[in-house]
């Protein structure tokens, strides 16, 4: 973000009433703490992402944020490397928002494309914990698989108010999530699914242009 975008945006605050200007005053510093604090650490992280304490980021080297993005409170990023020949990986897209207290675990590969929306309690599963093996003495939660695994988010979607994506399992394009769904199979572009698990509701037509139930 450029010294004259960041100028601009403290000037206008000034003109606010006391709630909005101390909000703008927020946002003014957020922006400020991500390209000076947290963009260095990641391994790209475009203009005019912001990122909005308090989150948790673990290994941020293996994640790359494109422009425009915002991160808000209570976010969970984390890339786990499971396996050192196979490291994890999280590549966000341009002008991605994602809301309060949602999960993102990376243990394979999860991409996120370009202008999608992941509303607040959401969570994205980047790998597993295995649990076949009975005599395990490890605990499930530190069991770790899916190093593999690829997660995609289509572009233009949008995951409803507590959607779970499992993980390996790919959106298409323009995708809606029902809140409090959990999406365990593919789900090609332009289709609305919703429930536990996930099934299709209604889908675009091109032909019609108009969306037709399944």
């Amino acid at each position: 973000m450029s010294s004259g975008s960041l100028l601009h945006k403290a000037l206008r605050a000034v003109t606010l009433q006391p709630v909005d200007f101390f909000l703008s005053l927020r946002k003014f510093a957020a922006a400020l703490k991500s390209q000076i604090y947290y963009a260095p650490q990641f391994a790209a992280f475009g203009k005019g992402s912001v990122i909005i304490d308090p989150i948790m980021i673990s290994n941020p080297r293996f994640m790359r944020v494109g422009r425009n993005c915002v991160f808000r409170q209570g976010l969970r990023l984390q890339a786990v490397v499971a396996d050192p020949d196979n490291p994890p990986e999280l590549i966000i897209g341009d002008n991605v928002n994602i809301e309060q207290n949602v999960h993102i675990v990376v243990i394979g590969k999860v991409i996120i494309e370009d202008n999608v929306s992941i509303t607040a309690g959401c969570a994205i599963m980047g790998g597993n914990h295995p649990f076949f093996d009975v005599h395990n003495p490890v605990k499930i939660g530190d069991r770790l698989s899916g190093t593999k695994s690829v997660t995609v988010i289509g572009a233009g979607s949008f995951l409803g108010v507590g959607a779970v994506v499992a993980n390996n399992i790919k959106l298409g394009a323009g995708v809606i999530v029902g809140a409090q769904s959990v999406v365990k199979k593919n789900v090609p572009a332009h289709v609305v699914v919703e429930g536990n698990p996930a099934k299709a509701i209604l889908k675009y037509d091109p032909e019609e242009d108009r969306w037709l139930p399944c």
